[in-house]
């Protein structure tokens, strides 16, 4: 049996910022080529896309397509200290997405 070669973007921090398409498909497609994908989610409901369109079992399907591979952090960004985290986050990042 083959050792599995490592994805192209392995090694690679994305923070993401976006909410229903656009930003989280980008993310995404970047997550399947390895990439670590940090989403920041608004606390209370997250990201619109969980509850949109069609739910199985009260969650978006297209949250289950656009959200795997990626790790959720919930910040309310209108508060002080989670700007400074999502600034710190971002220094160590090589890609933002919003």
């Amino acid at each position: 049996m083959s050792e599995a070669k490592p994805l192209p973007l392995q090694g690679i921090r994305v923070i993401e910022l976006g909410t229903l398409i656009a930003g989280p498909f980008c993310a995404r497609l970047l997550a399947e080529f390895g990439a670590e994908v940090i989403k920041i989610e608004p606390p209370g409901l997250g990201d619109p896309l969980r509850k949109w369109r069609k739910l199985h079992q009260g969650t978006s399907l297209w949250w289950y397509a656009q959200a795997r591979n990626k790790k959720s952090v919930t910040l309310d960004l209108k508060q002080p200290e989670a700007q400074e985290i999502v600034r710190k986050l971002a220094e160590r990042a090589d890609i933002v997405v919003e």
